[in-house]
């Protein structure tokens, strides 16, 4: 079985909406620069890396990512 193509679209919007920047969040987060990059590359992340941010920006699982 493969795994489920996702996508951090939403999560660039959220941050767009409210004026944060990738290296902000990343700061607030205490996520790696790389962990960005893969994000940004909508590669797989841990679901530890999902709740940091979850929690880093008071959102829920489904403001920051979709499955396609």
């Amino acid at each position: 079985m493969s795994t489920p193509d996702i996508s951090f679209k939403p999560l660039w919007k959220l941050l767009i909406d409210r004026d944060i920047s990738r290296h902000e969040l990343q700061q607030k987060a205490g996520v790696s620069r790389s962990t960005m990059w893969k994000m940004g590359r909508n590669d797989y992340v841990s679901l530890d890396v999902i709740t940091k941010i979850c929690k880093a920006l008071d959102c829920s699982v489904d403001q920051i990512m979709e499955i396609c």
